[in-house]
């Protein structure tokens, strides 16, 4: 299959080489010169205009900064310059009106098109191991299901349009949430006297079980090796967790959901982000 790539940045880049591993061949664009460069050690032939590269290509990937971005793109790059039929995937996390708007634009230009915004972080869009939360109808999932496998470990239908996006959000939501608790947990375990390792053995194996416990423990040399380890330099950037609860709350207050606990983590996080954006958001353990 020939696809464009459009958005080579810390994911994107990881992401498009998956495609190239995969026997798919790729035209890959980005405003950045090194990031095609990049793109071209990956083995994807690299363009400097995003019209050209959809040019003959049977689907398009997209990995964009925010909404605007994405409707740009697709209004001014994509729509009347990939061919008629193509098949269309942004895997940008983006609001859900913007998701949904840009779709029904792109099924009344004749595309099948999905929103699928992804979870898994860099080191997950490198190893081809990322999951796919994926929105749209069931015929353009299906014509889509091939691309998200080459990255992926998981491709998982949510629904019509923009459930994707709404997906994903909510995760993230409640990934924050719970990574404010488990530093909060272990920061009084080890203040109350409490061995921090010794916490961990037992909570990851009691009701404390949880993906941040578990799996991305926060606090350095303790449980399962994570960005804690490495300074909390890599992984999910703050920035981007802060990007996605405001998202959160601007879905939330559209359709009048409760979010308590989603609205203080938000603030937690514009806080701690104004000078640790950068860092991993399980750095937010350092406020504590």
């Amino acid at each position: 299959m020939k696809i464009a790539f459009i958005g080579l940045g810390n994911m994107g880049g990881g992401m498009a080489a998956n495609l190239v591993k995969a026997g798919h061949e790729v035209n890959a664009f980005d405003l950045s010169a090194d990031a095609r460069s990049s793109a071209e050690s990956g083995g994807c032939d690299a363009y400097d205009d995003a019209k050209r590269a959809c040019e003959g290509v049977d689907a398009v990937v997209t990995m964009l900064p925010n909404g605007k971005i994405v409707r740009d793109v697709y209004e001014g790059d994509v729509f009347g310059h990939a061919p008629e039929g193509a098949v269309l995937l942004d895997c940008s996390t983006i609001d859900v009106a913007t998701a949904k708007d840009v779709i029904a634009k792109a099924e009344a230009a004749g595309y099948d098109m999905v929103d699928a915004p992804v979870s898994g972080g860099i080191a997950a869009a490198n190893g081809g191991t990322l999951t796919f939360m994926v929105g749209g109808t069931d015929k353009a999932f299906g014509r889509a299901e091939e691309v998200l496998q080459a990255m992926g470990k998981a491709v998982i239908h949510a629904g019509d349009a923009g459930a994707g996006q709404t997906a994903k959000i909510c995760n993230n939501m409640l990934l924050a949430i719970t990574m404010i608790g488990t530093t909060e947990a272990m920061t009084m375990a080890e203040k109350l006297g409490l061995d921090p390792q010794k916490f961990y053995e037992i909570s990851s194996q009691s009701s404390g079980y949880c993906w941040p416990l578990n799996a991305y423990t926060p606090m350095p040399g303790v449980g399962v090796e994570s960005p804690a380890d490495n300074d909390y330099k890599g992984g999910f950037a703050t920035a981007l967790m802060l990007k996605d609860l405001r998202l959160a709350m601007e879905a939330a207050g559209s359709v009048d959901a409760k979010t308590a606990l989603g609205r203080h983590a938000t603030e937690i996080y514009e806080v701690f982000a104004e000078e640790n954006g950068g860092l991993d958001f399980s750095a937010v353990i350092k406020t504590l």
